[in-house]
């Protein structure tokens, strides 16, 4: 059997800054992190790398140290004022750091438009190396499996497209494992897991308060975790993303991405 990647995601070490979220990935036992580079809105939470020179020295540092790599980076959100230059410093740090991936949301109810512009972001990105994972969350533009994969389908599935699954936002959204599986592997170059109650009866409040401050750790919900997993490809490259601001509070950042690795590996 082929040994299954773990990244640590941003979410599950939100407390760290990119060279300490290394080193708490190499002692944890995670083959990559995933790094918060731009923020998700206006003055929310994010680690700092861009123009900052001595971490970008000190997060160099650590991954040659520890062999821990660059998985994915947050985050692009496609709005109708989208300009897919905005973000060029992020594609340069990702080059950079070798990262694979750029997570994006897509807000724009234009679907026309958000399409054109995610085929543009997959053109612009291609020579930096990673690839542009659209993911699915109920209360976006993009509110389902099926969503995502038309838009990536009308984008004439341009080089470097993908559609990221996040298994909260299966559970919470018009989403079935058929739609999982139906997406082509050559789509899916990475997977989120967590755990939380699922249904489709949320308010737009209560799906953000979730999936920003209180996800459960797997096995603590009843997400579809076993069924999901099944659905994906066997050896897709997982990233851990737990954050829950009341649980968390009792463990270090190292204690808490153990945790979160711990409750994870059943399932694969």
């Amino acid at each position: 059997m082929q040994k299954r990647t773990f990244s640590l995601a941003y979410l599950s070490s939100h407390r760290c800054t990119p060279h300490e979220a290394v080193l708490v990935a190499a002692e944890s036992g995670y083959a990559y992190v995933g790094l918060r580079l731009w923020p998700n809105a206006p003055q929310a939470p994010q680690q700092y790398l861009i123009d900052h020179p001595q971490e970008i020295k000190e997060t160099l540092a650590a991954m040659r140290d520890t062999g821990i790599g660059i998985f994915d980076l947050e985050i692009i959100r496609i709005n109708e004022s989208f300009n897919v230059h905005t973000w060029d410093a992020l594609y340069e740090i990702g080059a950079k750091l070798g990262a694979k991936a750029i997570l994006v949301a897509g807000d724009d109810s234009d679907e026309s438009r958000l399409t054109d512009n995610y085929a543009n972001l997959c053109e612009v990105i291609q020579p930096f190396g990673m690839t542009a994972d659209l993911e699915f969350m109920p209360w976006t533009a993009v509110p389902n499996a099926a969503s995502a994969l038309r838009i990536i389908k009308n984008a004439g599935s341009p080089l470097g497209a993908g559609i990221l699954v996040d298994a909260l936002h299966f559970g919470r959204s018009n989403t079935t494992l058929e739609d999982i599986s139906s997406i082509s592997p050559s789509l899916l170059h990475y997977s989120q897991m967590c755990d939380a109650q699922a249904g489709t009866d949320f308010t737009h409040e209560e799906l953000i308060h979730t999936a920003r401050s209180a996800r459960e750790l797997p096995g603590d919900g009843n997400i579809d975790l076993k069924g999901l997993v099944g659905a994906l490809p066997n050896n897709l490259p997982i990233s851990v993303e737990v954050i829950n601001l009341e649980n968390e509070a009792q463990y270090s950042p190292m204690e808490w991405a153990k945790k979160c690795l711990q409750k994870c590996k059943p399932y694969f």
